[in-house]
């Protein structure tokens, strides 16, 4: 994605260049906003191809590209990374997905080095990466709004803490699978450091306990989405101090977390009623209200019982049970099956009130 403006202009530059008659017009003649407007419209590998062009290319690109995506990229990703990197200053978005591990600390620490206004940055499945990394983002790339460093295995939890510590910017953060770095210790330094933190996803964090989770429920109350699944360690205590908490909360994910009982969905339920309460007295827009949970996945949580999962299906109409709107999972909870969202309700009430036929 390229930035640039005057649309009127660029529409006259390009009529110009194409009036000139005889000979042809050098690259370099082209306007840079025009280069720019062009590169725009190229797929993420042309535009590499497209800086090799000549020094005008180069130059609109490096100055231009703010989101850049080397997912394509099957074989010697590091090389690519550390080629580019040191001339796009202007980078906020770098995706670096693979498919099989081929990204290096040394490519991280180039990008940390020069794309210091980064703020998106996806490095999962990143194998081969080690604290080195993070240390490196921690140091050049604070101002780091959305990470994804899911799968990456090898970070430690000492690493991400200090990550924490200097990008306290952080609104999304995927850390599904990293089982050593997302500790309680962990998270108990994001709570502390990341007061605006929006997007957690903690899946199959193995270590994760009651004490990490209330961290982030106090520190982080404008949390909308945490991914707990397979969590298998946290207790009522955890979804407590989430209902508490963290009021914005949309979506939660409890997959297989077999420690929550029917106090964790009843928490969830009165904690609705009690922001209702709260925000009844003051004046709001629309965008400030608060819809409640919107997704909810309690797939394996056997241990909850239909009367406490009705209630929270009451307190949160946007639940949804019904064919094609599954919004509240309960996949493997066989005595769940009588829980019905609001929409089953509204429609045995619509028959019910159908005039009855004369006879």
């Amino acid at each position: 994605m390229m930035k640039g403006g005057g649309g009127g202009e660029l529409e006259v530059c390009f009529e110009r260049l194409m009036m000139v008659g005889g000979g042809s017009t050098d690259w370099n003649e082209i306007p840079m906003e025009l280069l720019m407007r062009i590169v725009s419209l190229l797929d993420d590998r042309t535009v590499v191809v497209a800086s090799g062009v000549c020094c005008g290319w180069r130059d609109a690109i490096s100055w231009g590209l703010t989101r850049l995506s080397l997912s394509w990229c099957k074989n010697h990703m590091s090389n690519l990374v550390i080629s580019l990197a040191p001339k796009l200053k202007n980078l906020r978005g770098l995706i670096l997905r693979q498919e099989k591990p081929q990204l290096f600390d040394n490519a991280v620490e180039t990008i940390a080095n020069n794309c210091h206004d980064l703020e998106d940055i996806d490095l999962s499945k990143s194998f081969k990466l080690s604290d080195r990394s993070l240390y490196a983002l921690a140091h050049g790339c604070q101002n780091i709004i959305k990470l994804n460093i899911s799968g990456c295995s090898s970070f430690s939890d000492s690493a991400l803490a200090y990550l924490s510590s200097r990008c306290r910017k952080l609104k999304i953060l995927n850390l599904c699978g990293c089982v050593k770095a997302a500790s309680d210790n962990a998270l108990k330094a994001i709570g502390y450091n990341c007061g605006q933190l929006q997007s957690l996803n903690l899946g199959w964090c193995e270590e994760v306990g009651d004490d990490g989770v209330t961290s982030l429920a106090y520190g982080c109350r404008d949390l909308r989405a945490l991914d707990l699944c397979g969590c298998v360690l946290i207790t009522d205590e955890s979804v407590i101090a989430l209902a508490n908490n963290c009021l914005h909360l949309r979506s939660l994910g409890l997959y297989y977390c077999q420690n929550i009982t029917d106090q964790a969905i009843y928490a969830l339920a009165h904690n609705r009623a009690k922001s209702k309460h709260r925000m009844c007295g003051s004046v709001r827009t629309k965008d400030e209200e608060v819809p409640g949970l919107m997704n909810l996945n309690i797939s394996q949580c056997t241990a909850l019982t239909p009367p406490a999962v009705q209630a929270l299906c009451d307190s949160f109409p946007a639940l949804h049970t019904c064919p094609g709107r599954h919004s509240l999972i309960i996949s493997g909870c066989l005595n769940l099956t009588s829980v019905h969202c609001a929409c089953a309700f509204q429609a045995h009430r619509a028959v019910n009130t159908v005039t009855p036929h004369a006879y």
